[in-house]
């Protein structure tokens, strides 16, 4: 059997806190806007760094690896001491990072402001998403799914401002985007407020934990076959999200500002699909979710590469609605095989989809380089084939569902 810790702050039957999931979900959305402020602006740096793609996969990879090695760290040390204003700290550190980007003038500069950046979100995400957790009432795959589609607007949000802002008035305008960090901070410290009561008053009221009724060895697969689905949905997600609008360009050849339009439809798209996941996961099951959002993304990524601009735009929307679905799905389900354990495994799959985001931006980059644009999509079509794994996830029983707390 999983053992949880000994003791953990227990969910009190609660109704929803809605203030405060909508909150956190504006603040999640002004944090992953900043964040896209990066990819958004690879055309920009490319033209006057001269920038080959292995070295924009760099930058991204330098990003995300400091986000997702610090998160798994910050998700275990906040599940033992709860840090109510740790999301307010970690947006300053963002606004630090745009801060430099704005000024970077050599390309080592370029990646010391993307690891600020990728540190701020770092500290962002665990706390967050336990918060919206502990805000639930109890209706967890809502309570993520809502918490994740403020991140997903942001991140469709930011390529546009980028398009619209930044294009146009060059590098140095990046910094106007730290009044959307001081509006986060300033959100985030009524956020900590409400988290720090909440804690004073549940503090007298820790019992132990509950434990997982699955064997060890199944726990362990399952969080294995998860972590191999975490792969498969981002290493696509970041052949689009950072390499789809050279693909635009080279392949249709579109303007940069057009490109920029057809990233925020799937964007967009992305944002429409993580706010589905998990209301439909608490109602169905969270594993059907994850088998209709991996696999059921597949006869659209194997079409992609082959369609005219149109169908492009189509299919690309459509693969963003299904695929974004099964994040929130997933991180739901890993938190109630390992109850107790909120923050680590927050921490944990968001760390391991910023790292494998970066990975994947690093890796493809230089595939790319070597042989071409469109044969990424042409390979990268074939990852969601991956979702065959999840045959060997356990089901979750709604009755297992309902007694695992926070």
């Amino acid at each position: 059997m999983v053992q949880s810790p000994a003791k953990a702050v227990t969910e009190q039957a609660a109704p929803t806190v809605m203030s405060v999931l909508l909150a956190l979900s504006i603040c999640h959305l002004l944090n992953d806007m900043l964040q896209s402020l990066l990819p958004a602006i690879y055309p920009i740096l490319k033209q006057s760094f001269n920038l080959s793609f292995e070295q924009i996969g760099m930058i991204t990879l330098t990003n995300q690896v400091t986000a997702s090695l610090l998160q798994p760290l910050v998700g275990s040390y906040t599940d033992k001491h709860p840090k109510p204003y740790s999301l307010a700290v970690g947006m300053c550190v963002t606004c630090c990072g745009l801060l430099w980007l704005s000024h970077a003038w050599h390309y080592f500069e370029l990646l010391s402001a993307a690891a600020m950046i990728g540190i701020g979100s770092s500290i962002f995400h665990p706390e967050s998403s336990r918060m919206a957790r502990t805000a639930s009432g109890g209706q967890h795959g809502f309570a993520q799914s809502l918490f994740q589609v403020g991140g997903n607007a942001g991140t469709a949000i930011g390529p546009l401002l980028a398009a619209y802002i930044i294009l146009p008035h060059g590098q140095s305008s990046i910094a106007i985007f730290c009044i959307a960090a001081f509006i986060g901070i300033t959100v985030l410290t009524g956020v900590g407020r409400w988290y720090a009561q909440h804690l004073s008053e549940n503090k007298r009221k820790a019992k132990t934990a509950s434990t997982s009724d699955l064997p060890r060895n199944k726990v362990i697969t399952a969080i294995v076959v998860l972590c191999a689905l975490v792969f498969s949905k981002y290493f696509y997600m970041s052949s689009i999200i950072n390499f789809y609008t050279f693909y635009l360009i080279k392949h249709f050849g579109i303007s940069v500002q057009s490109a920029q339009v057809h990233l925020f439809i799937f964007l967009a798209a992305v944002a429409v699909g993580t706010l589905a996941g998990g209301p439909i996961g608490d109602r169905i099951g969270r594993k059907y979710v994850i088998w209709a959002s991996i696999l059921g993304v597949l006869p659209f990524t194997l079409l992609l590469p082959y369609v005219d601009l149109f169908w492009t735009g189509v299919l690309s929307a459509m693969i963003g609605v299904i695929l974004a679905s099964a994040f929130s799905a997933i991180l739901v389900y890993a938190q109630e095989l390992i109850p107790g354990r909120v923050g680590t495994i927050a921490g944990l799959f968001f760390g391991l989809a910023f790292g494998l985001a970066g990975v994947a931006a690093a890796t493809l980059g230089k595939f790319a380089d070597i042989a071409g644009i469109e044969t990424v999509y042409r390979v990268c079509a074939f990852l969601p084939a991956l979702g065959m794994l999840t045959i060997f996830l356990p089901n979750l029983h709604k009755g297992q569902e309902a007694k695992i707390k926070a």
